[in-house]
């Protein structure tokens, strides 16, 4: 699915996130049950309809690598490709090799038809096996179902 072509709807804007916005992704992350620790604004990208946000997304830089993450789409405004416009433009910003922690088979299905495979919890970067450290134990226990991923570019 590595399209280029993406469109988002009329009246929606894609932008790097401001300082005002910061309420507005932590609120969007709590929603969605993922991890509010790490929640910079500066490293957000954000979708706005009607000056309110829709989406976010951010890339966290770590030592020789980037993170996807924080990936949320408000549930009415999904299915309206937010979340792939996202997801290819956080792609194209990154400057290092880029990686993801996902919950499901699902998610990782939608982040492998951008070019994301699944790797095991070794063949991550130091900087990352770090912070996925509890991911991980939980994944073993049988707890989460993370997946961890990488992109490879073709």
């Amino acid at each position: 699915m590595k399209k280029d072509d993406l469109s988002l709807p009329s009246d929606c804007i894609l932008r790097k996130a401001t300082p005002a916005d910061i309420w507005s992704i932590r609120w969007l992350v709590l929603s969605a049950k993922l991890d509010p620790t790490q929640l910079k604004w500066q490293q957000f990208w954000v979708i706005e309809y009607d000056q309110q946000i829709v989406a976010c997304g951010q890339l966290r830089k770590f030592s020789g690598a980037q993170e996807l993450g924080s990936l949320v789409v408000k549930p009415n405004w999904r299915d309206r490709n937010l979340g792939s416009v996202l997801t290819q433009h956080l792609i194209h910003a990154a400057t290092q090799q880029l990686y993801l922690e996902c919950l499901g088979q699902r998610l990782a299905e939608f982040y492998h038809r951008f070019g994301f495979v699944p790797i095991s919890f070794e063949d991550l970067p130091r900087s990352l096996q770090r912070k996925f450290q509890l991911s991980e134990l939980g994944r073993k226990l049988g707890i989460v179902p993370v997946v961890f991923m990488h992109y490879q570019d073709e």
